[in-house]
């Protein structure tokens, strides 16, 4: 089965994403709990000859491709589920009064002139001391219903500290990335450190004894940080927040790790006399307080109603075409995967392609890469992106 994510107000108009059957059987959660601001579509190797692509037309736009898809009985016959969704407008809240005025002046002169109703309701969750996890769909605009309060905090109090938890490098470089431009704007000593296995010796003697805010993921904190926390006093004494984002793929084996390495992690911060608050993010999932109460061992507030607007989503899954009934054998998800991919470049269509394992990447990088050649052999249109690229590489590539 070949499934895609699309959404209409992120600067990518697709993501492609492969899964074969006994995958999709084995889901954890059911489709009413899919993120709601990713919107599908999905098609095969029969692009070329179901669609007008790859003939010498003119390119077509992704509404005028979904028309085409629905208009066509041969795509049609292997589409197993369609779902669209309406656009939905925004629900905003004016900045709270507790925020602090230096900030509200740097989100006016970015445009930004009311918050979203949950990120308000973030920052009051957070100024009554509870612990809360946000549920809003992706490209919601999460990150500020953290840096909010913590940059609050700080900006209050010189020595508070926070610590940011990750899953991924590629998902902490983002987020920093963004954190260092508030924080230039505001123009004031706030230290934002990543401190992984990228960070050079040289700086981390810097980072534990200056940085504000410590940007991390939970091997680090579990083999680097806890383990020599006399080196992290600074942190530990004064640590006011600790930020988990994307604790939906905290589970299983994986959740109970983190879930033991925050014990720990606690119980340093008893010791050093600090009491922080959890501030956790995740995507749309059928239950998120029980996932977070499981994780952090205590009571947990919920956001949940998302104020950003979306445009239209559509949700497709496409089951490939039968090449021997008999066996109930199907055409494979790579070489479809391809297609779907490759028909999204020569319509100009950004897209993001995900795939299983490293060598899955390197083959579909290296199939794509042809498909968009020119004479002079460039194919810079087309990145690959997976574990065990260098850090400029990566940040190279992420820029």
């Amino acid at each position: 089965m070949l499934c895609s994510y699309i959404h209409e107000k992120s600067k990518v108009s697709s993501f492609i994403i492969p899964f074969s059957a006994k995958l999709v059987k084995r889901c954890i959660f059911p489709l009413s709990s899919w993120p709601r601001t990713c919107y599908n579509t999905s098609g095969a190797r029969l692009f070329a000859s179901l669609c007008f692509f790859g003939k010498g037309g003119l390119p077509v736009n992704l509404d005028q491709l979904l028309g085409q898809l629905r208009q066509n009985p041969k795509f049609m016959s292997c589409v197993t589920h369609w779902r669209t969704l309406p656009a939905t407008e925004g629900k905003y809240a004016d900045f709270p009064e507790s925020m602090d005025p230096r900030i509200q002046e740097v989100l006016r002169k970015r445009g930004i002139y009311r918050l979203y109703t949950h990120q308000a309701q973030s920052f009051e969750l957070a100024q009554e001391k509870k612990d809360f996890v946000v549920v809003t769909p992706t490209a919601s605009g999460k990150t500020l219903c953290y840096n909010l309060p913590v940059l609050s905090a700080i900006l209050k109090n010189e020595d508070a500290r926070a610590l940011y938890l990750f899953p991924t490098k590629a998902l902490s470089a983002d987020q920093v990335s963004g954190l260092y431009d508030m924080i230039q704007a505001l123009d004031m000593d706030i230290k934002a450190y990543t401190y992984d296995g990228d960070t050079q010796n040289a700086a981390r003697k810097s980072i534990r004894q200056a940085g504000h805010i410590v940007v991390t993921n939970p091997d680090m904190l579990h083999a680097n940080i806890l383990p020599h926390h006399t080196k992290w006093v600074k942190l530990f004494e004064n640590l006011q927040y600790i930020v988990i984002d994307e604790i939906h793929t905290y589970r299983g084996v994986f959740g109970s790790h983190l879930a033991n390495v925050l014990r720990r992690l606690e119980r340093l911060c008893d010791f050093y006399g600090s009491h922080p608050q959890y501030i956790l993010c995740s995507a749309t999932i059928q239950n998120p307080v029980e996932l977070a109460q499981a994780l952090t061992g205590r009571e947990i507030s919920a956001v949940t109603e998302n104020g950003a607007p979306s445009g239209e989503r559509h949700f497709i899954s496409y089951n490939p075409p039968v090449v021997n009934k008999q066996l109930g054998i199907r055409k494979g998800c790579l070489n479809e995967t391809r297609a779907v991919a490759e028909e999204m470049l020569r319509n100009g269509i950004p897209t993001i392609v995900f795939a299983k394992s490293r060598v899955q990447v390197e083959v579909l990088t290296r199939y794509l890469k042809d498909c968009v050649r020119d004479a002079y052999g460039f194919s810079g249109r087309v990145r690959g992106y997976r574990g065990g690229y260098l850090p400029g590489e990566r940040r190279e590539i992420e820029r």
